[in-house]
């Protein structure tokens, strides 16, 4: 077996750096994020002006309140998602510099060597390499030796060029991140200035919410968005009833054609939870039951299609069991709200949401959180329903001890 000489197997080794490669940078991505930033700045900035009207007139007291919960729940979603940003942008210019380090290791190699060979070759010339051929067993070994040596003398001028380009271009990278990052810092700092002055609206919201508790025209207008936002609520239950039967319909066609197979059902139905559901909030008191309920101030009958959990603002809020979220909107008196379908015709309804995570469309699992609670005009609670088809059903019958 011929052996090849330790200098031609440092060569080899030369040969083996691979440059490092970078992913472009995604502008499209960027332009798209900062386009729909811009789209949650300008909602806000046209909420800003329907406050200031509102303001002005006694009447839209309530409407100026949820004035104010909208542009709290943009606020909190520009920021979410400048954090997320800013932590992204941060994880590029971590792996940027990481890769430099690769790319600097791997020009300090090369300029070893190069160092290497200029010295061998002024100290013997061309003899050395001449050595090499000489030395081969054969002429086929000359012609595989000659060979490599012009493609390491090829390939080392090709790798060096080729890791200076790739450095400049990670360099650029590191630079454009390094802005994108200053102006993520300064996009977060502008809306934490945007959350004080949030912050004093808030205390304009509690003088206003002391009028209405005071007030008996308040507190009638605000029972009467109370029984429009219920049938409101009611009247999207029955959509989805029928969106999810002419669904089904669909399928089964569809299957009885032998053109897709009717898809599996994914958790069990409530029936058999009844009384061991877990709680939406892992904390919390239940300070408005389900059904009649007597106002405190006008004495009038109302009722609770659902119950009120009082919890800290910004608790997290869990689905009770496996589904989907069907429908996420807002609703005067309920605020931000998720509603999730489950199997055995099952819908349950979440309201009084500061946040809400996930989106239409998605599965989701038994204690995922898909929220955090905000602030009723009772003060920070969680309005949560059952459904069963078009029935309303008494939560505290399918909740569990908690």
């Amino acid at each position: 077996m011929n052996r090849v000489p330790p200098r031609l197997r440092n060569l080899l080794l030369v040969l083996l750096i691979v440059v490092v490669p970078f992913p472009a940078f995604p502008q499209d991505e960027i332009r798209r994020r900062q386009d729909e930033l811009q789209a949650i700045r300008d909602q806000i900035r046209d909420l800003e002006g329907k406050i200031g009207e509102q303001q002005k007139n006694e009447r839209e007291t309530l409407d100026l309140l949820d004035s104010f919960e909208k542009k709290a729940t943009l606020l909190r979603r520009l920021i979410t998602r400048l954090k997320g940003d800013e932590q992204t942008l941060t994880q590029r210019i971590e792996n940027t510099r990481e890769g430099m380090e690769k790319l600097e290791d791997q020009l300090s190699f090369l300029r070893k060597h190069y160092a290497s060979y200029v010295v061998s070759i002024y100290k013997r010339g061309r003899t050395r390499d001449l050595e090499l051929l000489i030395s081969a067993n054969s002429i086929n070994q000359v012609y595989i030796r000659n060979q490599y040596l012009k493609r390491f003398t090829n390939q080392r001028r090709r790798d060096a060029q080729g890791i200076a380009l790739k450095r400049k271009q990670v360099e650029d990278t590191q630079a454009q991140l390094h802005i994108q990052l200053s102006e993520e810092q300064r996009l977060l700092a502008e809306k934490g200035a945007e959350d004080g002055r949030l912050a004093s609206l808030a205390a304009d919201r509690r003088d206003a919410l002391s009028r209405i508790r005071k007030d008996k025209k308040f507190a009638q207008r605000e029972i009467d968005r109370q029984m429009r936002a219920a049938g409101e609520l009611e009247g999207l239950i029955a959509q989805l009833i029928e969106a999810d039967r002419i669904r089904k319909e669909h399928e089964a066609e569809q299957a009885r054609k032998g053109r897709v197979p009717v898809p599996a059902p994914t958790g069990g139905s409530l029936d058999v939870r009844k009384g061991k559901l877990r709680w939406p909030v892992s904390e919390g008191k239940i300070v408005a039951h389900f059904g009649n309920q007597t106002h405190p101030t006008l004495k009038t009958i109302t009722q609770n299609t659902g119950i009120d959990i009082a919890a800290r603002v910004g608790s997290p809020v869990s689905t009770v069991a496996d589904g989907q979220i069907s429908k996420i909107l807002w609703l005067p008196s309920y605020g931000n709200l998720v509603i999730i379908s489950h199997n055995g015709g099952y819908y349950t309804v979440y309201t009084h949401l500061a946040e809400i995570s996930g989106a239409e469309g998605e599965k989701v699992k038994e204690g995922e959180v898909i929220g955090y609670t905000g602030e009723a005009l009772n003060g920070p609670r969680l309005h949560f329903e059952i459904w069963k088809g078009k029935e309303k059903q008494n939560p505290e019958q399918w909740l569990g001890r908690q």
